[in-house]
């Protein structure tokens, strides 16, 4: 790619495409020119270093997780919608909890924008802006988690590894004494099916939205 069509963006999506094929470490403005085929100072004409790489790439990974301004649903449904487009991001992008650690995100337009895009519904579901702002440190937590702790199959394993994870998983647990964890037992017996990950994804965000609206209607 020349180095006069680079764009934040594009270096941004290279960064996430060697991230998540590679892992974190891998992602470095020597490594990235490389894939990119410059040198690496057409991507110090966008990144200085390292860290605003980082930060410019969990902008770019966040930009859709935004609430609707077009729309005047109820926030329940607005706030579901930007968890759902978190949740797509964590899973599309294994690399991005780890930079969400490792960078200064609060230095971030989009994350900025939708903090404040989710502290404008919360408010309207009557919690105080504190109040906000701990229930949407606690989604975002949440959702780490949730992708991280993925538990149908280890969410970054190889498609075709997952059958021979899922055996032994099943092995592992029905091989517990059954007088001492029955429920364990019964756990291991669903690794025999194929895994529903995205039946495992809505019933955490329904876990999630439960949570917050049930407290919201206590309030009101």
């Amino acid at each position: 790619m020349a180095a006069e069509r680079l764009s934040k963006a594009t270096v941004a999506e290279a960064a996430l495409r060697l991230g998540d094929t590679e892992g974190l470490d891998a992602v470095t403005i020597r490594r990235l020119a490389q894939e990119l085929g410059v040198t690496p100072m057409a991507l110090y004409w966008h990144f200085k270093n390292k860290e605003e790489l980082f930060l410019g790439v969990v902008d770019h990974a966040l930009s859709d997780v935004r609430a609707d301004p077009g729309t005047s649903g109820p926030w329940p449904k607005q706030l579901r919608a930007m968890v759902e487009s978190l949740v797509d991001a964590m899973r599309r992008h294994p690399i991005l909890p780890d930079l969400l650690h490792q960078s200064d995100k609060a230095r971030a337009t989009s994350f900025n924008r939708a903090t404040e895009d989710a502290l404008a519904l919360l408010a309207q579901a009557g919690f105080t802006v504190q109040e906000g702002y701990w229930i949407g440190s606690y989604l975002l937590h949440s959702v780490i988690g949730l992708v991280h702790a993925q538990v149908e199959k280890p969410s970054q394993m190889a498609a075709g590894d997952v059958p021979e994870w899922r055996r032994q998983r099943r092995i592992e647990l029905e091989c517990l004494p059954v007088d001492q964890f029955p429920m364990l037992v019964q756990i291991g017996a669903t690794y025999a099916g194929e895994p529903d990950v995205e039946r495992y994804y809505t019933f955490g965000v329904d876990l999630l939205m439960s949570g917050v609206e049930a407290m919201a209607r206590a309030r009101s």
